[in-house]
């Protein structure tokens, strides 16, 4: 079925719009095609707190026929998120963002105070008021050079999972701490109104992965989250201790589960691309300032998301 219009979802008590030149209804709801093809570009971690990496921001090049990804950690709190979505608008056709831990801080500085979901949920608003897409909304097919695929921004943090099998939960923190690679986390992520996060993640993935099965099987997807979908990805040479904090292991075969042509993730702080089981997974990371070579300019970490060719996708 196709009509013209705009095609809605309530989320938060709220309706967010899109006018698109076409919509067709598909299993799990209202999905946007636009009809020109075009090319999917990912950064993440950007970190705007860093004064260089925020200066930086405005070289980033502009694709204006083509779409953004935002793979988390962009910066700290609404109001610099916000920022980063003013000064990318008109630089490309459409913006995807997911939040990382660090949008998820609640920093004694934030006047508003929020927490856990409240945060999240206020992070949602403030990219839909620049018309940016959110986990929360649609899932949109789009017309990629490739052919067609469906972009799924992913919100499903972590759960400690990614821990050798001989350290129980209730002391992963603690493993962690004797090799100094507690992360921030811990006194600045919370997970209100869930009891802890490992919570809040189950609800993330159980919610995630009953929107995915509700897609035709044969449709490529991009899946994009800020962490590591496998494990076997969260390979920390500097701090091998880190990883509770990189991913859950409920994630475990998503790509193929649920037919991924790409997967694109962050959080890691080491760029690059690992092909499992014929699909690219690609981890996209700018970086602290010490991390990337200003010389280069920051259109050098802008990656062009690669997808799998392979994958079968519906006529349409």
């Amino acid at each position: 079925m196709a009509r013209e219009g705009p095609c809605q979802r309530a989320a938060f008590g709220g309706v967010i719009e899109f006018r698109l030149r076409e919509t067709r209804i598909v299993a799990g709801g209202c999905q946007l095609i636009y009809g020109n093809p075009m090319r999917l570009w990912a950064i993440s971690d950007l970190h705007l707190s860093h004064p260089r990496n925020r200066e930086a921001l405005d070289d980033l090049p502009a694709h204006p026929n083509d779409w953004l990804i935002l793979a988390g950690d962009i910066s700290d709190g609404p109001k610099r998120l916000e920022g980063c979505f003013r000064r990318l608008a008109g630089k490309f056709r459409q913006i995807v963002w997911i939040p990382g831990n660090h949008e998820l801080w609640s920093l004694p500085r934030d006047p508003d105070g929020l927490r856990g979901v409240a945060l999240y949920q206020r992070l949602v608003e403030v990219a839909r008021g620049h018309g940016v897409l959110t986990p929360e909304d649609p899932y949109p097919i789009v017309e990629h050079q490739a052919g067609p695929v469906l972009i799924a921004p992913l919100f499903l943090l972590y759960d400690y999972s990614f821990r050798p099998d001989q350290v129980p939960f209730d002391q992963v923190v603690q493993w962690a701490t004797e090799a100094n690679s507690a992360s921030a986390d811990e006194s600045l992520l919370h997970p209100d109104p869930f009891a802890d996060r490992p919570a809040w993640c189950a609800a993330r993935c159980q919610e995630t992965a009953a929107r995915l099965a509700a897609y035709p099987e044969d449709l490529p997807k991009v899946l994009i989250n800020h962490y590591p979908l496998e494990e076997r990805l969260a390979v920390l040479p500097r701090v091998p201790r880190f990883t509770p904090w990189c991913g859950t292991r409920l994630t475990h075969g998503w790509h193929r589960r649920f037919n991924a042509c790409a997967v694109v993730y962050g959080h890691l702080h080491i760029r690059g691309t690992r092909w499992l089981d014929g699909v690219p997974f690609q981890e996209v990371s700018l970086g602290y300032p010490d991390q990337w070579n200003q010389g280069l300019g920051i259109g050098a970490y802008l990656r062009e998301v690669t997808v799998a060719a392979s994958r079968s996708a519906p006529v349409i």
